[in-house]
């Protein structure tokens, strides 16, 4: 009798199992990007609201506001690479890269994201504009559009781009060149903001 009931109480354990699903078939690998450089264990930065730098929250068009790996492939047409899967979304990545790179580059203290407890005077918004393949040209292409502030109540602009050749549209290729051009953005950026 023990036995039927313990069959009995599993049993609709059982049957739910079969219906839920928790997503789709999850990818084989995931795709993220890797600083060029890093910050070792142990440092670390001090300094004033003047001298810190806060990179917000960058915006992006809809078609980079997911996990997938945009294909341009015409002028008015956007695809996504086959079994080409972020970690996260790509403005994120970008954002922690970004931070990593001015931060090895110019032991300045770089705050990522808002933080209500921090203010600093100096801020770095702006917008991924691309952060894909363009099948016109086979290249990776990374373009970000940055904003912050100058001196007294100016506010800086300026476009930073990279391409890198792509063998094939594939994921093994797409991914390492993107990583590449993510970085050689990245410092560019680094450069500017000093």
């Amino acid at each position: 009798m023990t036995r039927t009931i313990k069959l009995a109480a599993l049993a609709p354990a059982l049957l739910l199992g079969g219906c839920l699903s928790l997503g789709g078939e999850a990818p084989d690998s995931l795709l993220t990007l890797t600083p060029a450089t890093t910050a070792p264990a142990g440092t670390g930065a001090s300094g004033s609201q003047n001298s810190a730098l806060v990179l917000s929250e960058f915006e992006v068009p809809k078609a980079l506001d997911v996990t997938r790996v945009p294909v341009q492939v015409t002028d008015t047409e956007i695809a996504y690479l086959q079994d080409a899967v972020w970690v996260e979304r790509p403005a994120r990545l970008f954002r922690r890269l970004l931070a990593e790179t001015i931060r090895t580059r110019s032991n300045r203290v770089v705050i990522d994201g808002d933080d209500p407890g921090v203010s600093a005077n100096d801020r770095l918004q702006g917008s991924l504009r691309s952060f894909g393949y363009d099948a016109r040209t086979r290249e990776a292409v990374v373009t970000f559009d940055a904003v912050r502030n100058g001196a007294g109540s100016a506010v800086v602009t300026r476009r930073f781009e990279a391409r890198v050749p792509v063998a094939a549209p594939e994921t093994a290729f797409v991914g390492p060149a993107l990583n590449r051009a993510a970085n050689d953005v990245a410092g560019q950026v680094a450069d500017w903001v000093g």
